[in-house]
């Protein structure tokens, strides 16, 4: 900052009694705020900030120190080193996160290695009462099946996706009408 600018801020930031509006700080993009008594509510003064020349309002950004400052979350505005320690705050967690991100790809293509690398299914068992089936043969496939006693309509109607118990509507069901009746007292 200029030595003229700082002696501006300066004068404007005295709280002379003829003054009606009082500057309070910078950011570090050029926006000042200040603030100025209420004319409806004598007891308080209003906070605003005036963007740097030729920002557009649309454009503006402000710092969440100020940000708390305006909406009077914090009474005493923050100061220029705690504004660049919020700074290098930002850049070292985007680099935390840049790195994170990093490792997550390099995690996530380990795990979507192709299909060629994994091993085939186990062919042999430690159980002598399984016997191992030749590969690409599934056990029992050629075995006739037979309802077996213990077998519920639940475990049916898992294994069967065309399974359909007897008092399920048909396809052509329609709901009825709705005929409302008098109320009993």
């Amino acid at each position: 900052m200029s030595p003229i600018n700082s002696l501006w801020f300066k004068w404007k930031s005295l709280r002379l009694p003829w003054r009606r509006s009082f500057l309070v700080g910078y950011d570090l993009s050029g926006n000042t705020y200040w603030e100025f008594k209420d004319t409806l509510n004598s007891g308080r003064f209003r906070r605003i900030v005036k963007p740097r020349a030729r920002t557009h309002y649309s454009d503006l950004e402000l710092s969440p120190q100020w940000h708390q400052w305006l909406r009077y979350v914090r009474s005493e505005p923050p100061s220029t080193k705690e504004q660049q320690d919020d700074i290098q705050r930002r850049q070292r967690i985007l680099l935390l996160a840049e790195m994170h991100r990093q490792k997550w790809e390099a995690e996530r293509s380990q795990l979507d290695a192709p299909a060629t690398q994994q091993s085939g299914p186990a062919t042999r068992t430690s159980d002598p009462t399984i016997t191992a089936a030749a590969p690409g043969k599934v056990p029992g496939a050629d075995a006739p099946r037979t309802k077996e006693p213990g077998r519920t309509r639940a475990s049916t109607a898992k294994e069967d996706p065309s399974f359909r118990p007897k008092d399920a509507p048909g396809e052509k069901w329609q709901p009825e009408s709705w005929t409302p009746t008098s109320s009993k007292r």
